[in-house]
């Protein structure tokens, strides 16, 4: 496995590919030198297909990937490294595992160039760090989906990969069992020092894995960065819609620091450049809740509907601005806040903090 040192002399990943499938175009350009990339889109965007291209399990049409350092494909050179020698562990989906093999076996599958006491050394070492000492014997049959996910993830660093390539492996777990298995896949990853690359459609889940996010939309990148920043100010309105924002509004800038929000009905004061707004949103989640009317981007609302999860309350306002055009918002509330919320009298007031509404120019 990687240590830190190794990391810091390699350059991480580099990565300028275009693969056509069919009718689909992969588009595919980004640089990561971070410890953790999540990359997140719909289905049909290109994510896993993107893992593969990096793994060499899928051949590029054009372009280049070098890896800290090496150059693992350049359709220029004709260099195309096998998916074996890549230094690149993948845990797909469904985990792969071979029903045929034990636990043990499995772990050690791609590690038959290593001596017999070595690669079982190794595979002794991994089990235990996963936790499945007593498990070496069994079959992927006999297995838990958690169980099943920490061999395939043993098996994975097993290589000693330079980068982890991590596609959907918490979507075939039902919701109890995500949250332990997503825990023991944090704890696996504090100390593997290479980069990993998490393939999600889940924004809750890319947000909680990762540092950086790419996002792909119809096989191009839409943005790309900490993960801090694409949630608050995205660069369109598209990746916004992606990453789980429900409030978007057509726009025009009004003046210096403010814009009109056309769907909305009401003026909004802006910390981000508005001279070519064409939209302007808000997460749900963003939006509170004040006492008293006035003060900036604060607005009278009427409650229209709400809906609520084991822990959340969701609840579509109207806007009562000087000019409110019958549009709503979709504001989230912890459970203990509409307690206190549901007892007050209409209207409330919800302010848009201008820190948090973002502009987008599309």
């Amino acid at each position: 496995m990687p240590n830190a040192t190794d990391v810091r002399r390699g350059t991480g990943l580099s990565v300028s590919l275009e693969k056509w499938l069919g009718e689909f175009r992969l588009e595919l350009e980004f640089t990561a030198g971070g410890r953790r990339l999540g990359i997140l889109g719909p289905s049909g965007a290109g994510k896993s297909l993107a893992l593969r291209s990096i793994a060499g399990l899928e051949t590029p049409t054009r372009g280049r990937i070098e890896l800290n350092g090496r150059v693992l494909f350049d359709a220029a050179d004709h260099i195309n490294v096998p998916s074996r020698e890549r230094r690149a562990g993948m845990l797909f989906q469904h985990y792969a595992l071979f029903p045929h093999m034990t636990v043990a076996q499995n772990v050690g599958f791609g590690l038959g160039r290593l001596a017999a006491a070595e690669r079982e050394a190794r595979v002794r070492g991994l089990l235990a760090r996963m936790h499945l000492d007593d498990l070496a014997a069994r079959y992927p049959r006999q297995l838990s989906g958690g169980q099943q996910q920490r061999v395939a993830l043993a098996r994975a660093l097993a290589t000693e990969p330079e980068i982890l390539l991590l596609d959907e492996p918490l979507s075939a777990l039902d919701f109890h069992l995500r949250g332990l298995v997503e825990k023991e896949l944090l704890d696996a990853l504090a100390d593997f020092c290479g980069l990993t690359l998490y393939v999600s459609h889940s924004l809750e889940d890319v947000y909680r894995m990762c540092d950086e996010i790419l996002v792909l939309a119809r096989g191009r990148v839409a943005a790309f960065g900490p993960k801090e920043e694409i949630f608050r100010h995205p660069p369109t309105a598209e990746v916004a819609r992606l990453t789980g924002c429900k409030n978007i509004s057509r726009a025009r800038p009004v003046e210096e620091g403010a814009v009109e929000a056309l769907d909305w009905g009401v003026r909004l004061e802006v910390h981000q450049p508005p001279a070519k707004a064409r939209q302007v949103g808000i997460r749900a989640n963003h939006i509170s809740f004040v006492d008293e009317p006035g003060g900036v981007n604060v607005f009278p609302c009427t409650l229209v509907e709400s809906t609520e999860t084991p822990f959340r309350r969701t609840l579509y306002l109207r806007l009562q601005g000087e000019n409110s055009s019958g549009g709503q918002l979709q504001a989230e509330i912890l459970k203990y806040r509409w307690e206190e919320l549901k007892h007050q009298p209409m209207p409330w007031h919800v302010r848009l903090d201008p820190e948090l509404v973002f502009v987008a120019v599309d």
